[in-house]
């Protein structure tokens, strides 16, 4: 039987840094939102089922009629309302998924995933359960004290700079959410830090693109807008 494969997008942010009144994820490239190239992608691709799409609760509407029924993404089966922070968001959204088999986790404002890439996080997921995307750094990284004193040069071949999408096995990631929510989740920055945590599986890690950025600045997305045209080309 083929596997059933969910996407959570999570577009609940309230973008601060972007200094604009208009949330980040709805920030237009060349003519459409930011989330419209994430979501396309899931829809172009045959093994996504369906897509959950997390806002906060004011966007629900607008999410559905001006970007769901507007760019008629009829994978897009649900919009719910997301939480403060990015995991109570990630939650609601596996709360939603209903039956599936594997979940891609990925912020709406990475909007230059490819189906290559996808296909390689599910490689991934399949082979261990925990799959991230990511690339190696390109710059050498130092680890510092609070007084921000270098204590530590760790090899550059070791580091990588994690994208998203994440791709687990879906009752990996339900489950480690459920444990992890009965105590603390302070410094939670992203899903696979629950499963190294609380999961019984190892985590893979792929390549994703050096061209998936994640857009949290206007100068990410003046960079946003020139990958886009060279795309085109």
């Amino acid at each position: 039987m083929k596997d059933r494969c969910t996407a959570i997008v999570l577009a609940a942010g309230q973008g601060q840094r972007m200094k604009s009144k208009v949330k980040k994820q709805f920030l237009s490239i060349a003519g459409k939102p930011i989330v419209y190239y994430a979501l396309q992608c899931f829809e172009k691709a045959s093994f996504i089922n369906n897509v959950i799409l997390v806002t906060s609760e004011d966007c629900v509407d607008y999410c559905q009629k001006k970007i769901v029924e507007k760019y008629g993404f009829r994978k897009v089966e649900k919009v719910v309302v997301g939480g403060k922070e990015r995991y109570d968001s990630v939650y609601a959204g596996l709360l939603a998924c209903g039956e599936t088999d594997y979940v891609y986790i990925h912020d709406g404002i990475r909007p230059f995933i490819t189906r290559d890439i996808l296909e390689r996080a599910l490689d991934g997921a399949r082979e261990t359960g925990a799959c991230v995307v990511g690339m190696p750094s390109k710059d050498t990284v130092k680890i510092v004290d609070k007084e921000q004193f270098v204590t530590k040069t760790p090899k550059r071949s070791r580091m990588w700079a994690v994208q998203t999408p994440q791709v687990f096995r879906y009752s990996i990631i339900r489950q480690a959410h459920e444990k992890a929510r009965l105590g603390r989740m302070d410094g939670v920055t992203d899903d696979s830090m629950l499963v190294e945590k609380y999961g019984d599986c190892k985590v893979k890690m792929v390549e994703g693109s050096y061209e998936n950025l994640k857009i949290t600045t206007m100068e990410d997305l003046f960079v946003a807008e020139v990958i886009l045209r060279g795309n085109e080309l």
